[in-house]
């Protein structure tokens, strides 16, 4: 017995030095429109930047792109602590917002982001076939819309279906409430149009991990919307959705979500190791 805790310690010592050697370096403020564009527009200029959080010495790391969540009136870029230190790249978006904005100028700003991650992500050691998409309520509708309707990537020259996973916290799924009320729709007023995920279901999607807290402490049936997605997705014949409802959480349930994110971004990349 002895040698075996004498052995496991070893282990953790030389995980724990392993682990130490990665170092972790941030860029921030970086604009993800071109510079005709950001000239073009004061707003752009000001809003849509990103930072980007990355292991430094080393190659071919996976990506989490990370989406603030407020509504899409509010909020501001961030990397969440609890997905530092664990390989990955993290980026995190500064969108424009309503009402300052239309709302779907957000799913254009999210979708131009997500481009700029394609095609620099090489520049700072990253592996662009290991790019993640998430975010948490707003972040989480913006991951979905940009994942599951082809069409804003496609204005970037990016297919969508080349991202690894798309993993939204807390996600609308039916029309955004932001869009709805534009359009003079009621809050409870459930609307399935083009600028709801939904509308989108398809069986060639990316990976669709959905992530919701407890039925009685979410806002406004959110569980419910994202059981309904899980239950279209695979309806249509999409292999890789999985729904995890967070009991005990609320809306805010970022941080006890955080692991499963973690988890999933780890078992799918495994599954393109095993593949090759």
């Amino acid at each position: 017995m002895k040698k075996i805790i004498l052995l496991f310690t070893l282990f953790s010592l030389y995980a724990n030095s392993f682990a130490q050697k990665i170092e972790y370096d941030t860029k921030s403020n970086i604009q993800y429109y071109n510079v005709a564009v950001n000239k073009s527009d004061n707003y752009i200029n000001e809003r849509c930047i990103l930072d980007i959080y990355y292991p430094k010495n080393t190659k071919n790391f996976a990506t989490i792109i990370w989406f603030h969540g407020g509504g899409l009136t509010g909020g501001s870029k961030e990397i969440p602590e609890d997905l530092k230190n664990k390989g990955f790249a993290i980026i995190g978006v500064n969108y424009r917002l309503s009402p300052k904005v239309k709302a779907e100028k957000a799913i254009e700003d999210a979708a131009a982001a997500i481009a700029w991650t394609f095609n620099n992500i090489a520049n700072y050691g990253g592996d662009a076939s290991q790019i993640f998409v998430s975010g948490h309520s707003a972040g989480g509708y913006l991951a979905l819309m940009t994942g599951l309707d082809k069409k804003w990537l496609q204005k970037e020259g990016i297919d969508a279906n080349k991202i690894a996973g798309l993993i939204p916290f807390s996600g609308q799924c039916i029309t955004h409430f932001e869009i709805r009320r534009e359009n003079g729709i009621p809050e409870k007023q459930p609307t399935i149009d083009t600028f709801a995920p939904l509308f989108h279901v398809r069986a060639d999607a990316p990976p669709l991990l959905l992530i919701t807290g407890d039925r009685e402490l979410e806002m406004l049936g959110r569980y419910e919307e994202n059981a309904y997605m899980a239950r279209m997705m695979k309806l249509v014949g999409h292999t890789q959705t999985k729904l995890y409802e967070l009991d005990g959480y609320g809306h805010g349930m970022t941080e006890p979500g955080f692991p499963l994110l973690v988890n999933e971004v780890n078992r799918i990349l495994k599954e393109k190791q095993t593949k090759k």
